[in-house]
């Protein structure tokens, strides 16, 4: 049964600190080490839980001058879940596409703006794009096929919601996608592979 928005609003009460500005990212079928690989990452030392990702990032930015971040990965079953705090390049095309090579890439992202990002690719082909906020606006090979699920998930087409369920919806979707569910559990408990990648 296709989870829900309504299923993810603990992210936003339970991890404020990355909450405000993410990119969540789920590739099938490459390991952590593989993933760094593709993305021509530097190796770093693993950390537990997210928050302690998340103070590692911003420090890491600071000592990296900007030129670097620290992503976090871990696998999931036959997916590898690959988190930025305050990160994009799960989103941004001219990266995830080519590193989408031969696999399937799925990835969401907002910033502390609120302006967000849901990007599916296949083999380096761009299925879906657009803003959770404005689900309406679809690009992509396939901007209608999950157009019945985004709406069944809480996706708000041509209308002002009450509260704000893009960035949980967005999660609902990967998960659709996937298969694989983000929990509070796995976000909290993990030992990450961490590694740090050039920001362009």
């Amino acid at each position: 049964m296709t989870k829900t928005a309504a299923d993810y609003v603990w992210f936003e009460d339970d991890f404020p600190d990355i909450a405000e500005a993410y990119c969540f990212t789920l590739v099938r079928g490459l390991s952590p080490a593989e993933l760094t690989s593709r993305l021509e990452g530097r190796p770093e030392e693993p950390l537990r839980g997210i928050a302690a990702v998340v103070d590692a990032t911003f420090a890491r930015y600071d000592q990296e001058k900007g030129d670097r971040q620290l992503i976090a990965m871990t696998p999931l079953g036959a997916w590898t879940l690959l988190i930025e705090p305050n990160g994009y390049l799960g989103v941004t095309e001219e990266q995830a596409l080519p590193a989408s090579a031969r696999t399937s890439w799925v990835s969401h992202f907002v910033n502390i703006n609120g302006l967000g990002t849901f990007l599916w690719a296949e083999d380096q082909v761009l299925r879906l794009c657009f803003d959770p906020m404005f689900p309406e606006d679809r690009w992509g090979t396939e901007p209608d096929g999950l157009l019945d699920v985004m709406r069944r998930i809480g996706f708000h087409f041509d209308d002002d919601p009450e509260t704000d369920l893009s960035s949980p919806a967005a999660f609902a979707l990967a998960e659709h996608l996937t298969g694989v569910a983000v929990t509070p559990a796995l976000l909290g408990d993990t030992t990450f592979t961490c590694a740090t990648v050039k920001i362009r």
